[in-house]
């Protein structure tokens, strides 16, 4: 009688456990009405233009009690692009750059995410004009989760990188002399949690 009593104390706190453990993932939604992919690259060696991509749209599954077990994936529509120039906005749609019309969406999936004193480096696969590259991204946040009257919680973070446009053919014809090789990006992303 005994055994069969601390078998059943066993199973439970089993059960309590693995309950426990599925908890700590939970899952996000990417809100592309308050997130966007903002890039700055050198022209002509004298300044530099600024421009964006927008519907940003993906999943984080995120590990409350190891972060870096969380993983992220994500889409931006290439044909957002904006440097607030309507002449130069149709080029980097065409051919030339993005091609939207081949490539409508950039994509983001990542591989592993380490957390080293505190500062948060994501790994994954960028894909990019037809072509995926390995990128790193330094990540800030995520941000402290903030519930609204409704019951919706949100959180947030920010992440920064660099790639070189011609790895991913990106206005291959143009020189570096005119069209910087280097390409600094952010990222802003506010996730709502998922029930």
């Amino acid at each position: 009688m005994r055994n069969r009593s601390l078998m059943a104390l066993a199973l439970s706190f089993a059960s309590v456990v693995c309950v426990s453990a599925e908890a700590q993932t939970s899952t996000w939604t990417i809100d592309p009405a308050h997130s966007s992919i903002n890039f700055e690259v050198r022209h002509m060696g004298v300044s530099n233009v600024h421009g964006s991509l927008t519907e940003v749209k993906g999943t984080v599954l995120y590990d409350e009690k190891d972060v870096a077990k969380s993983s992220v994936q994500a889409t931006a529509d290439t044909a957002t692009v904006n440097t607030n120039n309507a002449k130069r906005d149709q080029d980097l749609k065409s051919p030339n750059f993005f091609d939207v019309e081949k490539n409508p969406q950039l994509s983001f999936k990542s591989t592993s995410l380490s957390n080293a004193d505190g500062k948060l480096t994501l790994t994954g696969d960028l894909t990019l004009n037809g072509v995926t590259k390995t990128v790193t991204l330094d990540v800030d946040g995520p941000a402290p989760p903030q519930t609204d009257k409704n019951g919706k919680t949100r959180s947030g973070f920010s992440a920064t990188g660099k790639l070189k446009r011609t790895d991913f053919n990106v206005g291959s014809k143009y020189p570096s002399a005119v069209v910087g090789e280097d390409v600094k990006f952010s990222i802003d992303v506010e996730i709502d949690k998922q029930k």
